[in-house]
């Protein structure tokens, strides 16, 4: 008997999922997870909420809330959607949990003592509005490569 960790990709918190997000990595890896139970393995079969970054805070500003509770209302939307579908997870939880952030930090610590982690310098939009640097989706203008006018920071529609 063989053990086996499975996950899908986190989905974004940004509001209720539609079904190509389940049929484009949850329902395979419950499909998975099922089957390697089937043949008698030890599964454990994870996802979470991805509570982090430029979706959770956008969706929250549009819903005129903070980013916290917005994350706590859709964690729930999402995980009685999981529970709908009798998607078989043995734990759905929030990238946003003290205990994933703790494990987070014990992975960092390891790699950083391991010699894994390297200091680099990257060019980044600072908005001194904002006071804050901007994540690429809040960037929009010309694309350096092409021209296009209605590129983003992390992407251009026209050229790639």
């Amino acid at each position: 008997m063989a053990r086996y960790l499975i996950t899908s990709a986190l989905p974004y918190i940004n509001g209720i999922k539609h079904l190509g997000n389940l049929a484009g990595s949850m329902l395979p890896a419950d499909i998975h997870a099922r089957f390697r139970r089937l043949q008698g393995h030890e599964v454990l079969f994870i996802c979470a909420t991805d509570e982090h970054g430029t979706p959770a805070e956008l969706a929250a500003a549009e819903a005129s809330q903070d980013v916290a509770s917005y994350c706590a209302e859709q964690y729930k939307i999402q995980k009685d959607a999981c529970v709908g579908f009798k998607l078989s997870f043995d734990h759905f939880g929030r990238s946003s949990n003290p205990p994933n952030h703790k494990l987070t930090q014990h992975f960092c610590e390891v790699l950083e003592k391991n010699g894994l982690i390297e200091e680099r310098v990257s060019k980044q939009i600072y908005s001194i509005d904002d006071r804050r640097f901007l994540p690429d989706r809040y960037v929009e203008g010309t694309c350096p490569n092409c021209g296009f006018e209605r590129a983003r920071g992390d992407q251009c529609d026209n050229c790639g």
